[in-house]
């Protein structure tokens, strides 16, 4: 079929600077009604700064935009959500004390006189929700109630309500489940099928080839790919992204697999895992896969003493028998939690003060500590790490997550642990940030034998079945709160991963 001339949104040779930062340099995109169409790149590529354009908040030094055919340069927010441009950002912006009809209507009530037509708001509000297959929803609920798969709902409505003929969804996927992930994508092919232009921006490229019928890629802010998700795999993609092959995302030095340091033997910390066995050397990168619930963080938490041991044997070094997070830290263990906000970091704190975080070696004269030694500490490990930031004294909060997640790991090597157990050490941080976490994982794992820096023994559980069998030396699964052994990685591939983490027979 051919597509039509004018597409719905056009924009050309988009430039935007921020003091001496070039944010967008002369990006091209377009969106067809009736298109998915993927907005795909690393953090700060400019994806965020060209929906900023688009959606009238940043106003560019070059370039123009069409809606429909027609000039389009929306002088603020409000004007380009009145033009049909509706943003849907990964942090709702809805009133959860108010009804879900207050909010599909806020800004925008029906009224005569300064009184609000409620016949016309309740029908304008059940015809958004009827139109997105959701009249289940009761207009008269409480947004702080809903869940929110249902709140996202609500947000899209109230774009609807207005006359919405862009879509912009940012991140629309960070925090829902498998089943409200499918619900929304059925929902997104219904948007698709009433001739809405849907712009889909997300980390996850799996999803992208999923939902979306073309990519544009943005890196350094200019556009350096496009095409159909159907033509091209998501390697190429992700190579797009990052400017590298597939190969070059997951380095593998020559390792040399040393002495034992991590020896387990039966371990059990109910509910789970019931059992688990393993043996971790030095110099070598051991993997655990498995669904969510399976029991492999808490697998990793037994092991660092954060969650009892029933029976088993745990042998650490020279050490025998399980131990509290402190013995483990002196033990020379340390864990990287898969919650980086709640457990991992300090956010509010300053990156020296969480890298040399209750570590006595810091102090000096009674315990104190010196806050030009911590500062010096951590510039050592920003330029060892690449962390982007300010200063040591920039807090972790205001840092990406991939640098935050550099942070983490720095906390680790100053405390200059043998065993690092990693937990889904790049949830949440994207694909260039991943990049640079492997290659640290691949530097910790073979050292620096000239440089007379030990290689690492590393424990490293993922969701994210191509990073295990990029990344590790060897792979086992763990399937409901057990452990099966473990197999070199050219044993293992997606398929045979997925289908022991389900109970079926890999060996097959």
């Amino acid at each position: 079929m051919t597509p039509p001339e004018k597409p719905r949104l056009r924009m050309r040779g988009i430039r935007k600077r921020f003091g001496g930062t070039v944010a967008l340099d002369g990006v091209d995109f377009a969106v067809q009604a009736g298109e998915v169409h993927a907005l795909v790149g690393e953090n700060g590529a400019g994806k965020s700064t060209l929906m900023k354009v688009l959606s009238g908040a940043v106003r560019p030094e070059e370039g123009t935009m069409e809606l429909d055919g027609a000039p389009f340069r929306p002088r603020d927010a409000h004007a380009a959500r009145t033009a049909g441009v509706a943003m849907i950002y990964q942090e709702l912006s809805l009133a959860p004390h108010l009804s879900v009809e207050a909010n599909v209507l806020l800004g925008m009530e029906p009224s005569s006189f300064g009184l609000v037509r409620r016949e016309e708001a309740r029908r304008r509000t059940t015809e958004a929700l009827e139109q997105l297959g959701r009249p289940n929803i009761d207009p008269e609920q409480r947004v702080g109630s809903l869940s929110i798969a249902e709140r996202q709902i609500v947000e899209i409505a109230r774009s609807l309500a207005v006359g919405c003929r862009v879509l912009v969804l940012d991140e629309p996927t960070s925090t829902l489940s498998t089943q409200d992930i499918q619900t929304l994508f059925e929902l997104i092919g219904r948007l698709k099928r009433q001739d809405h232009a849907i712009v889909y921006i997300s980390h996850f490229i799996e999803e992208v080839k999923e939902i979306a019928d073309n990519f544009t890629v943005l890196r350094d802010g200019r556009s350096v790919g496009a095409g159909s998700g159907a033509d091209h795999s998501v390697e190429e993609i992700v190579g797009m992204m990052i400017g590298k092959t597939v190969e070059q995302l997951y380095p593998r030095s020559d390792r040399r697999p040393g002495e034992v340091l991590l020896e387990v033997e039966n371990l059990s910390s109910p509910p789970k895992p019931l059992s688990a066995s393993l043996t971790l050397r030095r110099g070598e990168i051991l993997g655990i896969a498995g669904l969510v619930g399976a029991g492999r963080t808490e697998f990793l938490r037994a092991l660092f003493g954060l969650a009892p041991v029933r029976s088993g044997t745990i042998r650490l070094g020279l050490y025998t028998g399980p131990a509290s997070p402190v013995a483990r830290w002196n033990q020379g263990a340390g864990l990287l939690s898969e919650d980086r906000g709640n457990e991992g970091l300090a956010a509010g704190l300053s990156i020296a003060d969480n890298i040399t975080m209750n570590l006595k070696r810091e102090a000096r004269f009674c315990g104190l500590l010196s806050p030009g030694r911590t500062e010096r500490e951590a510039w050592k490990w920003i330029q060892r790490l690449g962390i982007r930031a300010r200063d040591p004294r920039q807090r972790v909060r205001e840092l990406s997550g991939g640098n935050q997640q550099k942070v983490a790991v720095a906390r680790l090597l100053h405390q200059d642990v043998d065993v690092l157990l990693l937990d889904e050490p790049t949830r949440g941080i994207d694909v260039a940030s991943k990049s640079q976490i492997y290659e640290l994982i691949n530097r910790l794992a073979t050292g620096d034998r000239a440089g007379g820096i030990q290689p690492r023994a590393i424990l490293m559980v993922s969701s994210y079945l191509p990073e295990l069998l990029g990344v590790c030396d060897r792979i086992a699964v763990m399937c409901r709160g057990r452990l099966g052994p473990s197999r070199a990685v050219t044993e293992w591939d997606e398929h045979r991963l997925m289908l022991e983490s389900t109970g079926g027979d890999a060996a097959a």
